[in-house]
């Protein structure tokens, strides 16, 4: 007992510290600086720098959004507008698919005996994906999970006008009929494969709710039942879920491409949980090595910089970031990204007001009652929002560092 006592005195006196976890909102959450000295002191942070960031945001493209930063366990920025707070539910479009490439993870690292092969794992198979068969295209037998969930699968990109990438050289492709909400599993299978697994990159969303699959049969839980016991509880999330009501349409299962709403602050907790290694109070709730195959190129696209529903900047392409930044956008103007090696996790919220409606979901989301929101958005409807991209609000926000 008395080597215990001197130990942790002279763990105390040598200036370490218990690395932090904050509490749900419930009972008190994030720890916050009470001034500006603070935030310099404690978290290293610029707070005047940090105000022209959450500026830029506010004037980028969206008449709803929000800045959350997080730095070194601290919640030093906290500000929305339009209909932007913290007991809001926003669709968070396509940020959700990081939270299945996460689950990914998680299943792989549990499931083992189900599924040894990992990423390499061949899917389109009776084991994996029965509904897949017969095979629409000779080339799905050799898609790979690791294919699914880096988008070189070979299903065509999205859109009006989608695109590819080959060895980073851009190119055009046809536009094809993409995901059904009222058929989220078979339409979804059904979208054709431009190229054969592993010859190229499209940002595709079938690919990553195909990779759900695998997970719910490999599991034999929903994705947001599984996400549930592996983060929402361990963490402390308030309520949350998907965007399963659309209109008259209810969804039969969570679509893995996307449309995960939570809270900000929640939002916030996952990615701090990645930005230290998958630990959550003294629990591995991630496996490490999985989160740093997020943050670098994976032999599964060697075309574009996006290993495992992240875009990642291990080639530094983004200047005024760390090489092991790694984040997920979504529709609207959201993106979470995580900066393990300046202990930093920030959420920028964006989207349209109808990804703000609470029917999305059926949570009740009572009004604000942190004071965190503002009365109106910077840029009104009819107003010229200027060109504050991704990556620069992530330059910004490293850039307001104390180093």
């Amino acid at each position: 007992m008395r080597f215990a006592l001197f130990l942790a005195a002279s763990v105390a006196s040598a200036g370490f510290a218990a690395e932090y976890f904050p509490p749900p909102d419930s009972q008190g959450g994030w720890r916050t600086p009470k001034d500006a000295a603070e935030t310099r002191t404690l978290a290293g942070m610029d707070p005047d720098r940090l105000e022209q960031a959450y500026r830029a945001a506010e004037r980028s493209n969206s008449e709803n959004g929000g800045l959350l930063v997080v730095s070194k366990g601290y919640l030093v920025l906290e500000k929305y507008f339009g209909k932007a707070h913290r007991n809001a539910n926003p669709d968070m479009a396509s940020t959700g698919k990081a939270f299945t490439s996460i689950a990914c993870g998680v299943m792989l690292e549990e499931f083992k005996a189900k599924i040894p092969d990992g990423l390499d794992t061949k899917v389109y198979t009776p084991e994996f994906l029965p509904e897949a068969l017969p095979l629409r295209d000779p080339r799905e037998a050799d898609i790979r999970l690791g294919h699914l969930l880096c988008m070189s699968s070979g299903h065509n990109g999205e859109g009006a006008t989608p695109s590819a990438f080959i060895q980073g050289v851009g190119q055009p492709l046809k536009p094809t009929k993409g995901q059904d909400i009222r058929d989220i599993d078979a339409s979804s299978l059904q979208v054709p494969l431009w190229t054969a697994p592993g010859e190229g990159y499209s940002y595709s969303s079938p690919a990553p709710h195909i990779a759900s699959m695998v997970l719910r049969r490999v599991t034999g839980r929903e994705l947001p039942d599984y996400i549930q016991e592996k983060f929402a509880t361990p963490m402390g999330w308030g309520p949350w879920g998907y965007c399963l009501y659309r209109g008259e349409v209810t969804m039969a299962h969570a679509n893995g491409a996307g449309s995960i709403a939570l809270r900000a602050t929640d939002a916030a907790r996952f990615g701090y949980c990645l930005a230290h290694e998958g630990r959550w109070e003294g629990k591995q709730l991630v496996p490490p090595e999985y989160i740093r195959l997020c943050q670098k190129p994976l032999p599964y696209n060697p075309h574009f910089p996006f290993s495992l529903q992240f875009e990642h900047n291990h080639a530094g392409q983004i200047l005024g970031a760390p090489r092991d930044a790694f984040y997920k956008t979504g529709a609207g103007g959201f993106c979470l990204y995580v900066v393990p090696s300046l202990d930093l996790v920030i959420y920028k919220l964006g989207g349209k007001d109808g990804q703000w409606s609470p029917d999305l979901t059926r949570i009740p989301q009572p009004p604000d009652s942190f004071g965190t929101q503002n009365s109106a958005p910077a840029n009104p409807k009819n107003g010229g929002y200027e060109n504050y991209s991704i990556p620069r609000i992530l330059e910004m926000v490293c850039q307001a560092t104390l180093r």
